[in-house]
């Protein structure tokens, strides 16, 4: 298990949004980031909201769509620092990707699952 501060692992997650390529994080919408100590289920990201894919016409007024990247259940599934900083590079392409409308199958099949 590594030991990160909630600040330094917040610092992870900025690195790893700022390599986003800016073509897609410009397309992104109405989605909020947060870093949460711990998942009861064990996760280390959860994606909660409606795709991109999937917004309409009638899609107006709603509350942003939430990713979750957890601190402590990255933290305890790695061993060194390398370990965290890419795992919450992957973790938060991964969700992202969810926002974008990409299943957990398609994201196996890309090498993100």
């Amino acid at each position: 298990m590594v030991e990160l501060t909630h600040r330094e692992f917040e610092e992870l997650v900025a690195d790893a949004l700022d390599q986003i390529p800016p073509e897609l994080a410009k397309l992104m919408d109405n989605v909020v980031i947060t870093v949460q100590d711990e998942s009861p289920e064990g996760l280390l990201g959860l994606y909660e909201g409606i795709p991109l894919t999937e917004r309409g016409d009638a899609y107006f007024g709603v509350l942003p769509d939430q990713i979750f990247i957890y601190r402590r259940n990255i933290c305890a599934f790695c061993e060194t620092r390398e370990q965290v900083v890419e795992e919450v590079r992957v973790t938060v392409v991964h969700e992202i990707a969810h926002h974008f409308g990409i299943d957990d199958a398609r994201l196996h099949e890309l090498g993100w699952g």
